[in-house]
């Protein structure tokens, strides 16, 4: 080692981090959870997970993995691609087969190629589904055996498949003691920076803390100096050092020489002084770090060899100082700059023209020999170091293949990237076609593929519509531009933009019928999957009869199931009810044969999210419950839980909720929602969640639930009405039935026959809209709601159940409170086997029979509907059952010889409460549930008995005395 002057003091120990050691520790005896670690360069991140590692490494296992930074692009997956290929260095291939199911590692090949190729060349979402399955239960078999903490190093750098699988791990991790550390440039993260939301989001999720590093004091700044030096320093080197650091360490260790001098004098800017202590090398070293800064923070020995033009012996003679001055450290078969600020500033000094040809002498040893970098590397390193040297052939023609290397690995955001580049460059480049071996137009269409996979939707649109307008509408064209329509038209409704029917029914006709194909199979099933959704007509059913009649004359067996999956949603018959032969569950049947024969797992799910949506519709809960439970299941070990197994999560909930198992289906529910399933099928998760919260009382949830479905609210009457639902069912807790009525106003003017489950989703809104007419006592707008109610279908038990209920709030809003409608619903719910909704009707139906004096009734009424509404913790409706027992004297009896005051009898002492409280003879009235003229004959012999002239003498006798306490209130 040469004998030079350190450039930069590195103190031995850690300084001023001591509580976050402490966090950390805490953490991983608390996991599985996570922690995010943010603060500014230079505040010690690396450092604190290297410290808090080597505490840990004798009770866990440690797996670190960086992103890392390529110009303005990230790697895909570039950290869980590090983190892999050390397990298999440690365990080895067949060890990490051991830990996952059936010991398949084809998925993980998308990551690393050690585990061979992937079982499909597909890269569908449920294939990117399945690789975060695997990554997950990956991690948790290995903390099974010993406690896992998984970092992710320099996130703001991440990739947007990095961030997606990151935000799957943390919000899906189990029990299994697994620690997930994320570290972060907290500076960095401007305010349309990628990596807030995701922040944001993570730290929402129970498990979560927040770890941000602060700068240090000026005691911290002086035991960080006393460690460097191995000495205590004068007090004016301490002020000096805060003053011009202010804090940082990285900026004390840059300024502090091991001599105890600065090392440089009052920089003009940051650069400046991470650049004070290259300056001080040797010019070959000086040299050969500029060399290795367009490398990224770390760089392989042989890469920078080839790069540097050295050979082994005289690269190593010429880093040596820059070791030795802590300016490099060494890193495995490699070396890292000791912080990226290092990196940034050198690279960032460089002229132009040092640049261009840097990134050229990369990209040209890269061409050499491609092994100097990681196979999974290449391709997209190549495009980074050919863009930078501006070589717009080279460039192009790497970033098609990277392109191609990240849809294998299903990372479609940084594919789409790739080849918006290709599109970029493509005018500069004259051959670009015979070089890449595709043309513009391919490029386009394979843009537009990974756009949608990639959720970029408004990107895919735009990019169909310039293939679109650039492929000639000739006859050999029409296969072409209706798949680029279908997808269009697909992304369009995805969207809830308009234009999507008619993309589809134009891909329909550039079909033609009389050439049947699978194409036009497929393009007929999403016209028919679409178009039930968005109009009012029977080209949806003509659309799926057709895409079956040509899936079966092709042999087509998806294609003859999707039609079979349109047609039953289409036409869902709930009519049959229990024990009887239903068309739409023959259909069902037929479907789940097909699947079976087909072997086609996504399928099968297919079927059983219908399946399951019929039989709760049907008032078949415990069935329906089956079925969903069954299919979740099954998408977990086929890798799609976040999918498909999200569906079937949601109809495994929703009769949960309608057998009063509130406590399992919230957990469902929870569960569902921290796995970020996709866009459209979140609305109908919050709504139930919602739902749930109301009855209980919890509205500040209830109104946070609302506001989530407000915001992914998909242009389908499920989720249209069910939100409606929800925000009627608040505004009447919250006492508002005016607000609950404008809540119901869609549904109210919303009448479609043709529309699937209208009548199963408008019911519940027409019975809250019935209950809002009933409290603001009017007919006006009863009228519109019986409307509405009169041409809305009744189809199977559990619509009648609601009919039935619709009926009697009806009657109620017209004032005839009606025991026996209410009993009568009562009834239809305990068929169904759902307590919440027969309690609510026993309630009314409770009250009925006080109204018409049949107290015996009255009683046994409230007191079934208070055990069902205790056994669901449904505090509003038990506060008004309560409240209707303890008004009507229903509860135990009194003691016949505790007379009250002034000779009163036990019903004119609790009129006389209510004439304290000022209420008037109709409002005694109803609440006591007696008549007008017997409340005023009441507040004539309280008068009388008291020797008061008035009401008013009688309610100030009574407070005078304090006949009742807040307690009575």
């Amino acid at each position: 080692m040469l004998g030079v002057v350190s450039a930069y003091g590195t103190s031995p120990i850690m300084v001023g981090r001591a509580g976050q050691l402490d966090l950390l520790t805490e953490a991983l005896a608390a996991a599985p959870g996570a922690v995010l670690v943010g603060g500014e360069a230079g505040l010690g991140k690396s450092r604190l997970i290297r410290e808090f590692g080597a505490a840990v490494k004798d009770d866990a296992r440690v797996l670190v993995g960086g992103c890392l930074e390529l110009g303005s692009e990230g790697l895909p997956f570039a950290p869980f691609t590090t983190v892999l290929r050390g397990l298999v260095r440690d365990v080895g291939v067949d060890g990490v087969a051991e830990l996952l199911p059936r010991g398949t590692t084809s998925g993980l090949a998308r990551l690393l190629p050690e585990f061979g190729e992937p079982e499909s060349d597909a890269a569908s979402g449920e294939e990117r589904a399945r690789l975060f399955e695997t990554m997950l239960t990956l991690l948790e078999r290995l903390a099974e055996r010993s406690p896992v903490v998984l970092v992710i190093e320099d996130a703001h750098w991440a990739d947007r498949s990095t961030r997606d699988l990151l935000s799957f791990l943390v919000r899906n991790v189990g029990s299994a003691p697994l620690l997930i550390v994320v570290t972060y440039r907290s500076d960095e993260l401007h305010r349309s920076h990628p990596l807030r939301p995701l922040l944001a989001e993570l730290g929402r999720v129970e498990r979560v803390r927040r770890l941000d590093l602060p700068r240090l004091s000026r005691d911290e700044i002086g035991e960080l100096v006393a460690d460097i030096l191995g000495r205590a320093p004068d007090p004016e080197l301490i002020d000096t050092v805060r003053s011009r650091s202010e804090g940082n360490p990285l900026f004390v260790e840059t300024l502090v020489g091991c001599d105890g001098e600065l090392v440089c004098e009052l920089p003009e800017t940051l650069r400046d002084l991470l650049l004070a202590g290259v300056e001080r090398l040797p010019d070959e070293t000086q040299e050969a770090l500029r060399d290795a800064s367009g490398g990224g923070t770390r760089i392989d020995h042989r890469l920078l060899a080839a790069v540097s033009r050295l050979d082994d012996a005289a690269l190593t003679r010429v880093l040596r100082p820059a070791v030795a001055a802590n300016v490099l450290v060494v890193d495995g078969e490699g070396y890292a700059f000791r912080h990226a600020l290092i990196r940034e500033a050198v690279h960032d000094d460089l002229l132009p023209g040092e640049h261009t040809r840097l990134h050229t002498r990369y990209a040209e040893a890269l061409e050499a020999d491609p092994d100097l970098v990681p196979a999974d590397r290449l391709w997209h390193e190549l495009s980074h170091h050919w863009h930078a040297a501006h070589d717009a052939l080279w460039a192009l023609v790497a970033s098609w293949r990277a392109a191609g290397e990240a849809r294998r690995r299903v990372a479609y955001a940084e594919c789409l990237d790739m080849l918006a580049r290709v599109l970029e460059l493509w005018d500069r480049v004259p051959d670009a076609a015979e070089r890449i071996g595709a043309t513009r137009i391919e490029v386009f269409e394979q843009a537009v593929l990974a756009a949608e996979s990639a959720g970029e939707l408004d990107r895919g649109v735009k990019y169909a519509t310039g293939a679109l307008k650039m492929l000639p509408d000739e006859p050999e064209n029409a296969s072409r531009r209706a798949a680029l329509l279908e997808r269009r038209g697909r992304m369009l409704f995805d969207q809830t933009m308009p234009g999507a029917a008619d993309d589809l029914r134009e891909a329909v006709r550039l079909l033609p019928a009389d050439r049947p194909t699978s194409q036009r199979a497929r393009a007929l099933n999403t016209l028919a999957t679409v178009g039930r959704l968005l109009q009012n007509s029977d080209e949806p059913r003509r659309a799926a009869h057709a895409a079956l009649e040509l899936g079966r004359r092709l042999g087509d067996r998806q294609a003859e199931v999707e039609a079979l999956l349109a047609l039953s949603c289409l036409d869902f018959d709930y009519g049959a009810g229990y024990g009887q032969e239903d068309p739409t569950e023959r259909l069902l049947e037929e479907m789940r044969v097909l699947a079976d024969a087909e072997g086609d797992e996504r399928l099968r799910l297919r079927v059983a999210v219908n399946r399951s949506h019929f039989l709760e519709g049907s008032g078949r809960h415990a069935e329906a419950v089956k079925v969903a439970c069954d299919g979740v299941e099954k998408a977990q070990a086929n890798g799609v839980a976040r999918t498909q197994g999200a569906f079937l999560a949601i109809n495994q909930a929703e009769p949960l909720v309608s057998l009063g198992r509130w406590h399992e289906a919230e957990a469902l529910l929870r569960r569902t929602i921290d796995q970020r399933p996709p866009r459209k099928i979140r609305t109908s998760l919050f709504a139930l969640a919602g739902e749930i919260a109301t009855a209980r009382g919890d509205l500040d949830r209830a109104v946070r639930m609302l506001g989530y479905a407000r915001e992914v609210t998909w242009p389908k009457v499920q989720d249209l009405f069910a939100t409606r639902r929800l925000e009627a069912g608040i505004r009447l807790a919250q006492g508002r039935p005016d607000a609950a009525l404008v809540a119901a106003e869609p549904v109210l003017g919303t009448h479609d026959e043709s529309l699937p489950d209208d009548s199963r989703y408008a019911w519940p809104v027409l019975v809250h809209a019935a209950m809002a007419c009933a409290e603001l006592g009017g007919t006006a707008d009863l009228e519109r709601v019986e409307k509405r109610a009169e041409a809305t279908l009744v189809l199977g038990t559990l619509q009648r159940a609601w009919k039935l209920t619709y009926d009697a709030s009806a009657a109620r809003a017209r004032g005839d409170l009606d025991a026996a409608a209410w009993d009568e619903a009562a009834s239809a719910w305990n068929a169904l086997a759902n307590p919440y909704h027969e309690a609510v009707a026993l309630s009314w139906a409770g009250q009925a029979a006080l109204h018409a004096g049949d107290r015996d009734a009255a009683r046994a009424r409230l007191a079934r509907a208070t055990d069902l509404a205790r056994g669901l913790a449904a505090v509003p409706l038990l506060d008004r059952l309560s409240a209707l027992t303890q008004r009507a004297r229903l509860g135990a009896q009194a003691d016949p010889g505790e007379a009250a005051p002034f000779g009163l009898t036990p019903r004119e002492f609790e009129v006389l409460r209510l004439v304290a409280e000022g209420q008037s003879n109709r409002h005694i009235a109803e609440a006591l549930f007696i008549s007008t003229k017997t409340a005023s004959v009441h507040v004539s012999n309280i008068l009388a008995k008291l020797g008061v002239a008035g009401r008013g003498e009688a309610a100030a006798t009574a407070h005078r005395l304090s006949l009742f306490t807040p307690a009575s209130h």
